[in-house]
């Protein structure tokens, strides 16, 4: 009966770990460059230790996250000068709490008062020369290439000034993976070199990838498979009960 109730705890928990992930997608649906995490179950198959070795006795669920859906979101004209998108799997570096580099595909771009460049959730965005740090200016602009000039305080619209370009990268040949903080990293560490190649599109936002619908649909299913564990659980309780009492008779 142990062995009933154990793999549908095992059970229980992989639901559990499924609706978290399909939570946090659902959360944010409409966060600017967001990508969808993806979770799946592994039978964890145990061996028989008894009379017969090597006989599977019963099978334990693992539910890990596996990977992010990398499929490129919506794009959407913004008009904003700081609003950028980017084309293909590059992705933007920007400088994780931490310190440690990292990888994002949100684009939603600004300065704040000390003239650092940040993205929405304000996190620094790199450079080739670290966190690029605008002086004071009259206008600001991103070509294609992540390129950024600035119109000096003062000067006329026609005197246009580099300051940086955006660390565009691609994980071609790498293995990337997501943290809590939404930054993707290279796993094992280190960083991924700068991708002259890249392109971006200006004044546009890429949307999340998430179809809320789809998420809806498998939060109910993964709702369902955790209601079957629970009843498989109480199935286990009273069988063990049962035999209890059985047991019990003179």
């Amino acid at each position: 009966m142990d062995r009933l109730g154990y793999s549908a705890a095992s059970g229980m928990r992989a639901a559990m770990a499924r609706q978290t992930t399909i939570a946090n997608n659902l959360a944010n649906a409409n966060t600017v460059g967001f990508r969808g995490d993806r979770s799946a179950s592994t039978a964890l198959y145990i061996q028989s230790t008894g009379s017969t070795p090597g006989l599977t006795a019963r099978a334990m669920a693992s539910e890990e996250l596996m990977t992010s859906d990398m499929t490129q979101g919506a794009f959407n004209h913004t008009g904003r000068a700081l609003d950028v998108a980017l084309h293909g799997d590059a992705l933007l570096a920007v400088q994780a709490a931490d310190g440690e580099e990292s990888y994002t595909r949100r684009g939603d771009l600004a300065v704040s008062d000390s003239g650092l460049l940040t993205n929405g959730d304000g996190t620094p965005v790199l450079g080739e020369g670290g966190p690029i740090t605008l002086p004071p200016y009259d206008d600001v602009r991103i070509d294609d290439q992540g390129v950024v000039r600035i119109v000096p305080a003062g000067q006329p619209n026609t005197v246009l000034v580099q300051v940086d370009r955006l660390k565009l990268v691609s994980p071609a040949g790498s293995t990337i993976v997501k943290g809590t903080d939404n930054l993707f990293r290279v796993r094992g560490g280190g960083t991924l070199p700068s991708d002259p190649e890249a392109k971006l599109a200006t004044e546009t936002l890429e949307g999340s990838n998430v179809n809320a619908s789809t998420a809806l649909i498998e939060m109910i299913d993964a709702s369902r498979s955790w209601d079957s564990q629970v009843k498989m659980l109480a199935s286990a309780k009273e069988i063990d009960t049962d035999a209890t009492k059985l047991m019990s008779l003179d």
